[in-house]
């Protein structure tokens, strides 16, 4: 039985390595511009970067949300809100948006990019 890479050839293990090089930095730019941004009633309370561990308190009509980022990572860790929904919504992939809506908080994982509409 021949294993699959006894067929490649030197120039076939150069092109992966150039490839997977490639594929790392294109993935550690990507992430550079990841951003989290906690909003109390429409106006931005943080902008900040995932990279920064910490918890934030933010206050509402309903008492407070706190937002927790840890290695890279972003959740609602508690909201006094009746249902919790934001609360199991979980960590935050980038893109996605965190909304306790009778608290008015809104958490967004996002990667910053041109917007030419509200430029």
């Amino acid at each position: 039985m021949i294993r699959w890479y006894a067929l490649l050839r030197p120039g076939d293990w150069l092109i992966l390595a150039l490839t997977a090089a490639a594929a790392g930095l294109l993935w550690n730019h990507g992430s550079g511009g990841d951003r989290v941004l906690i909003k109390q009633d429409g106006r931005v309370f943080l902008d900040t970067t995932p990279r920064l561990d910490r918890e934030v308190a933010v206050s509402g009509p309903l008492g407070e949300t706190v937002v927790e980022i840890r290695a890279g990572r972003v959740r609602v860790k508690s909201d006094p809100g009746p249902h919790q929904v934001c609360v199991k919504q979980g960590w935050l992939m980038p893109g996605q948006v965190a909304i306790c809506l009778p608290n008015r908080v809104s958490v967004e994982r996002g990667v910053v990019i041109y917007d030419s509409l509200n430029y």
